[in-house]
């Protein structure tokens, strides 16, 4: 029997829908820490400040400080732009989750709901391109509970309506610390699509890059 069930968001799955929506987001925290550590620039900046320490001073005890301290700095900075983001999602389509995909019927958002409550979530709507295109989004599985197809139910349940709705395609963004869910997406059957930088000066800096996936439906007879 299954441990879980994919059904349409209720009212009643607002609390838990948001909370669980963030705390998936903020597992990325780390992975995105260290994705800007590789940075070219910041690896120049740490390794500039260790020398230029380390000559002027001619103690290893300070430049070592100095690094950890910067390092340090950088992880709180990031943590909290993080959470930024994290905050901007909860205040845009999942601050009216029934307005932005209950009301419209070109939209739907559904939940996978265990004995625990709920345990993932999973939304969609007509991307801005419009031309028949849908995009999912929202897509969080609590962490006991991956592994156990809940995502991949998820993912269906979006082609599904999009397929029902005579959609020509579904797209998703993803960024590059989000591995697991390529992997997912992938075997759902997406396909990448594109990839670029973000064009905003933090995107810039943190060498933050989106790949577009697509799935491509078969045509309506």
């Amino acid at each position: 029997m299954a441990e879980y069930r994919i059904r349409e968001y209720r009212d009643e799955d607002y609390e838990a829908a948001r909370e669980l929506f963030a705390a998936a987001m903020s597992e990325h925290a780390p992975g995105l820490c260290m994705h800007v550590l590789h940075q070219p620039w910041v690896l120049l900046v740490l390794a500039c400040t260790f020398t230029l320490l380390l000559a002027s001073s001619r103690s290893v005890l300070l430049p070592v400080l100095a690094v950890t301290l910067l390092l340090a700095l950088g992880r709180q900075l990031l943590s909290y732009a993080w959470g930024l983001y994290i905050e901007r999602c909860l205040g845009d389509d999942l601050r009216d989750i029934h307005a932005s995909y209950v009301e419209p019927a070109s939209s739907c958002f559904w939940v996978a709901e265990a004995a625990e409550g709920v345990v993932g979530t999973v939304a969609a709507r007509p991307a801005d391109a419009g031309n028949g295109t849908l995009m999912l989004r929202r897509m969080a599985v609590r962490r006991d509970f991956r592994g156990r197809g809940v995502a991949t139910a998820l993912g269906r349940a979006v082609l599904g309506f999009a397929q029902h709705r005579g959609c020509r395609a579904v797209v998703l963004n993803t960024l590059m610390v989000q591995h697991e869910a390529r992997r997912l997406y992938e075997h759902l059957g997406f396909q990448p699509d594109r990839r670029y930088l973000l064009p905003t000066l933090y995107g810039r800096l943190a060498g933050c890059v989106i790949t577009t996936y697509r799935y491509d439906l078969p045509a309506a007879d």
